[in-house]
């Protein structure tokens, strides 16, 4: 059997398709939409996280037409439009995180069972939180790294990264203890890189959609705060 399209997503070898077709205007858009996104984000009134969650990221998908392009133009391909290595890479690193996460946070996860319950705990938090990864991905990847690439090339998975990390999403963590804010920002920032090089090289949104959907999802059922 030969492996190497097996092998090649973890070294980020996806076939190299070209950048979307974005014109000025529409990163001007794209730009605009993903600011009015994060106003929302932060300003919309109390509601159930299983409804506010899910209402961003159709927001975000609003935004995207709204801009002029088409879903497939950020990303959003069929499966059938997948190349060998990206379906490979996609299932490892789904196999990877189920076993991973729940094993690295048992032990949370464990001790909000008594308060919660599993079955509660499922509903209000790990599911409203697959959509608030999914909502991150399309703005700051499919939105902003995609408008900021067509000035800066590259470069824009970083600037998009450093709006990510240090932008409205993360900002609780600038009013937190150095010893917990640090190791934070500096692994979000890594993630986003990871994040945004995975988008860069395969075009591909649902990868790092539904990566950081699942993390983010895992990350606060276990590790955040009790509800």
């Amino acid at each position: 059997m030969n492996w190497g399209p097996h092998l090649r997503g973890h070294l980020l070898q996806f076939d190299r398709r070209p950048a979307p077709a974005i014109s000025a205007a529409t990163g001007v858009r794209l730009l605009i939409g993903a600011v009015v996104l994060e106003v929302l984000c932060h300003g919309l009134p109390a509601m159930s996280l299983l409804v506010r969650l899910p209402l961003l990221l159709v927001m975000g998908l609003i935004a995207v037409r709204s801009s002029g392009l088409r879903f497939s133009e950020i990303g959003f391909r069929p499966w059938s439009a997948w190349t060998t290595t990206e379906k490979s890479y996609f299932i490892q690193v789904l196999l990877i995180a189920n076993v991973v996460f729940p094993i690295a946070l048992a032990g949370p996860i464990m001790a909000r069972l008594p308060q919660t319950g599993m079955a509660l705990r499922l509903l209000t938090v790990f599911v409203p939180y697959l959509f608030f990864g999914f909502y991150q991905e399309v703005v700051y990847r499919g939105m902003v790294q995609s408008a900021l690439e067509r000035w800066l090339g590259a470069w824009a998975i970083v600037v998009a990264n450093v709006l990510f990390t240090f932008g409205p999403l993360h900002w609780n963590y600038f009013f937190a203890r150095a010893s917990l804010a640090v190791p934070m920002l500096a692994s979000i920032f890594a993630m986003g890189l990871y994040f945004g090089a995975v988008y860069y090289r395969s075009r591909n949104l649902w990868m790092p959609a539904v990566f950081h959907a699942l993390g983010n999802a895992y990350m606060i059922w276990g590790a955040g705060p009790f509800d």
